[in-house]
């Protein structure tokens, strides 16, 4: 995985990142989990996206360079990990939305409270951050720079396998087709519409 692969906009570069591998080198231990679910958000023509009305300290790592983590705070308790993308001073992100843990396992079940089911320990964005052991301070994190969180590839996926369909628990722009994943892998989230979503047009 290098900046080339990152350098286009979300929705081109979701589908691509299932199948890499997000890793954490913390002094606890290691923990690498493949993407196998993600969702893209734009900017100022995304009514879903953080960076809808324009760059705040808040999202700002959002804007670019690609190749970076953005993390936020989802409603006041999860931690959710985007991978930055697209030209510097556009918006434009993937959410990692869940994951197959490879590696590290009993730590990532450590920090998701013990967890017993292999498949739920990364389900779901929060999910993914905690048992990964992202939080606030890898906001902005370069993942290509060798720093402790990095992003590199995994083993390919076969195009048959990407489902594609609308995104998860938001109410604007909910029905863009910006959700991807694997086909029947168990690590997916379910998909559940937001009670305050309503039809919209768009991409």
């Amino acid at each position: 995985m290098n900046l080339a692969d990152l350098a286009h906009p979300a929705e081109e570069v979701a589908p691509k990142l299932l199948g890499a591998v997000l890793t954490h080198e913390a002094p606890e231990g290691t923990v690498s989990i493949t993407i196998t679910e993600t969702e893209a958000y734009s900017g100022a023509a995304d009514p879903a996206s953080h960076a809808y009305r324009g760059r705040t300290p808040r999202n700002a790592v959002m804007f670019g360079p690609a190749g970076h983590l953005y993390v936020y705070r989802s409603h006041g308790l999860h931690w959710c990990a985007n991978i930055v993308t697209g030209t510097d001073g556009i918006a434009s992100a993937v959410l990692v939305r869940a994951g197959r843990i490879i590696e590290g396992e009993d730590l990532a079940r450590k920090r998701r409270g013990g967890m017993a089911e292999s498949s739920r320990l990364a389900r779901g964005p929060g999910n993914f951050c905690q048992a990964l052991g992202i939080t606030a301070e890898h906001n902005g994190a370069h993942l290509l720079a060798g720093a402790s969180v990095t992003l590199s590839e995994g083993e390919p996926v076969p195009a048959a396998l990407i489902r594609v369909g609308p995104r998860v628990g938001v109410s604007k722009a909910h029905d863009w087709q910006h959700r991807f994943h694997l086909a029947g892998d168990p690590t997916v989230s379910a998909y559940r519409l937001s009670p305050r979503a309503k039809p919209s047009a768009g991409a």
